[in-house]
């Protein structure tokens, strides 16, 4: 699956952040007759700069910098001293009493009003705790709790004004910027309150080395880790995006325990998520809350021994090794690419706390207008040069410039998809997912259907007589195991709607197909919205499996919600069936009132021995049946709150392919909301074997579909 809602919908929350942004307007006198209007952005720089000793310097003025941008000299048209050392001298100040006046508590003059206005941020610290409970073991949400606590009581400073934002099973703010301590830690107390809505990562693979707990399956969790980290680098770009408006520097402290990735398919979300980040001149700070580890050889004590032989190679420590550090990665990567720091194999937690401090105590705030007029979207260098000699300078070293699209020819934007095709690095201005499966048709060739999914809210609508309009141009490829393109697609999707009010609470879904023999391959897709031209991509790899070496052969498990009748010339398609074919969801997001239709494959069953009494018309192995069972279970953690009725095949319904194929319909409303296992179980009776895959789904209250094409 996809990186993204992939098995998501993202979720578009309104961060209360209580900042009004302040705008400068200026007059000109002008003669009557005429009107000018300028329009430019202002490209914010924060420069830290120190001694040799590692202290802040003082006291520089507008002359001692210079600004470059792609080797370009820049002129600096805004320029502020950021510093919170002045703010906590001040604080301190007032708090002291007069002779006579009573002495205030300590903590009552870092009790500002709770609504924060722009004037109130001047020399201010922001700081964000985002709590991640969407994958938190109950030990690890203590362990944030203690840390936030400790830094409230102990290390908060007068000039640092801090929110609260939570991932569970929504994006929260918790609270608002505020420096009240009591406010702080009444919030941060609730989270230890039932708080985790996550649950236990893992990864795809065999059996080898993995714990023997003497359940026949390996759960198959990669599309968990997909939608699971897209959703949460999501939330990250939402914080961000919102905060943007703000021109003082934002620190984001991550609390989390690790964010795995399974390659390149969370690549895109990621660089959107670091790029938002850039934007709104916010560094993340990120903490492993699992702390200082202990591999243990063999595994730890509270496990099962481990399957196989990879306990004496070595093989399971070097796993154990690799799975460690691709949780990290991400948070170094999230960090390094904001200027934040990765807080990893450490148990003092309190170190996040004076590294934000210390980075963000003093900086100046530099700002220029680019002399490059054009909206070419591409990542422009900057390179900021002091006139001081002997000290160290820190800053932002480029951001991606805006792109415009509506003067582009028609070759132009031919070429412009072409390119992004080809491109080693994805863009991301329009979110985009994917979603795949596969189901034989021959011995030798498997139907791959393919969903691409826009969130409507991401889709420009113009008005056309009764009726809202947009465009979607769509580009794809497929390259095999060598590099080689084995398949093409070049679509454009019309839409027209009578209102956009409704789309834009759904997705838009663009279904195709194509048919491969089994083999290694990738695929990469670039979507175009033509109202402004924002394109997003996604690239995966895709694996066909060779069936004939499995002794129970099954193809994808499609989830889905919705029917819909089927298109001329679309009969290829095993997910066609009595002239409708069922739309996949690709997020994996369903509503309380909706019905889960799960759809799956078996391919060449074993069959019983033949019946001894004669039936005329039918051969011997017509005569021998088949004997398929199963049902669907739902897990929240480790515990089953819900399973089907056992569903029975006794032969084949889909002859030509020799296979049988099971639709089943299930009713969410006796689930409650919220993230869920869903593992199907498959025994084929008469051959003695048996499959228990593993997919997640979350159910939400509210009633939210898709649009397809």
């Amino acid at each position: 699956m996809r990186s993204g809602e992939k098995n998501l919908t993202r979720s578009i929350l309104a961060l209360g952040l209580s900042a009004a942004l302040v705008c400068a307007s200026l007059t000109a006198q002008q003669e009557p007759d005429y009107t000018f209007k300028v329009s430019s952005e202002l490209i914010l720089v924060n420069v830290t700069v120190r001694d040799k000793s590692g202290n802040f310097v003082q006291g520089l003025k507008p002359e001692n910098f210079a600004i470059l941008e792609d080797n370009r000299p820049q002129k600096v048209v805004s320029f502020d001293l950021e510093n919170v050392d002045a703010m906590v001298t001040q604080d301190v100040a007032q708090a002291k009493p007069l002779e006579g006046e009573a002495a205030k508590p300590a903590n009552e003059a870092a009790k500002p009003a709770t609504a924060a206005t722009a004037d109130q941020f001047k020399d201010r610290r922001l700081i964000v705790l985002f709590f991640d409970l969407s994958a938190m073991e109950p030990d690890e949400i203590d362990h944030a709790i203690t840390a936030a606590t400790n830094y409230v009581d102990k290390q908060m400073a007068p000039a640092d004004m801090v929110s609260i934002v939570s991932l569970g099973s929504a994006l929260l703010v918790n609270q608002d910027f505020t420096s009240d301590h009591d406010l702080l830690k009444k919030q941060i107390q609730a989270f230890g309150e039932g708080s985790g809505q996550g649950f236990e990562e893992g990864t795809t693979g065999t059996t080898e080395g993995t714990p023997d707990t003497g359940q026949p399956f390996t759960a198959d969790d990669t599309e968990y880790n997909i939608f699971n980290t897209d959703r949460r680098l999501e939330a990250i770009r939402s914080v961000a995006e919102k905060l943007s408006h703000m021109q003082q520097k934002k620190s984001l402290i991550y609390f989390s325990s690790g964010m795995d990735r399974t390659g390149i398919e969370n690549q895109s979300e990621l660089r959107a998520a670091t790029n938002a980040a850039v934007r709104a001149n916010m560094a993340i700070y990120t903490m492993d809350l699992r702390g200082l580890q202990a591999l243990v050889a063999g595994g730890e004590a509270q496990n099962a021994s481990l399957r196989g032989t990879s306990a004496y190679s070595g093989q399971a420590t070097i796993n154990a090794l690799n799975s460690n550090f691709t949780t990290q990665e991400t948070l170094v990567t999230l960090a390094s690419d904001t200027g934040g720091k990765a807080f990893l194999d450490s148990n003092d937690f309190s170190q996040v706390f004076k590294g934000v401090q210390q980075d963000t105590s003093s900086y100046y705030l530099l700002g220029y207008r680019s002399t490059n007029p054009a909206r070419d979207g591409k990542y422009r260098r900057i390179t900021v040069k002091l006139n001081v000699p002997g000290v160290k300078i820190e800053y932002r070293r480029g951001y991606y410039a805006p792109a415009d699209y509506q003067h582009s020819t028609k070759e132009d934007k031919e070429l412009q998809l072409q390119e992004e095709l080809s491109s080693e690095l994805p863009t991301t201005d329009l979110p985009l997912y994917l979603g795949l499966a596969y189901f034989r048709l021959e011995p030798n060739k498997f139907y791959i259907p393919i969903s691409l999914v826009v969130p409507g809210s991401e889709i420009p609508f113009t008005r056309s007589s009764d009726r809202d309009k947009a465009t979607l141009d769509v580009i794809g490829v497929v390259l095999d195991n060598e590099k080689h393109p084995v398949e093409r697609i070049r679509d454009t999707v019309k839409l027209a709607v009578d209102t956009t009010s409704e789309v834009k609470k759904k997705n838009v879904q663009y279904n195709t197909g194509i048919s491969l023999p089994p083999g290694k391959y990738h695929l990469k897709f670039v979507v175009r919205e033509n109202q402004t031209g924002r394109m997003g991509s996604f690239e995966t790899d895709l694996d066909v499996p060779d069936l004939k070496s499995q002794p129970l052969k099954m193809s994808s498990i499609v989830l889905a919600s919705q029917l819909q009748p089927a298109k001329k010339g679309s009969t290829v398609s095993p997910l066609v069936r009595d002239g409708s074919e069922i739309i996949p969801n690709v997020t994996h997001v369903f509503s309380s009132g909706q019905h889960l239709r799960l759809y799956y494959e078996i391919y060449d069953p074993g069959k019983a021995a033949a019946a001894q009494t004669p039936d005329a018309g039918k051969s011997p192995s017509e005569k021998a049946g088949i004997h398929l069972l199963t049902n669907v279970a739902f897990f929240r953690g480790k515990a089953k709150v819900f399973e089907s009725s056992m569903v029975e095949l006794n032969e084949l319904n889909a002859r030509d392919r020799k296979a049988g194929v099971f639709q089943l319909d299930l009713p969410l409303s006796p689930l409650k909301p919220g993230f869920y296992t869903c593992q199907v179980n498959v025994i084929d009776d008469a051959a003695g074997q048996f499959l228990f895959p593993r997919l997640a789904l979350l159910i939400r209250a509210d009633n939210t579909t898709t649009a397809s094409r």
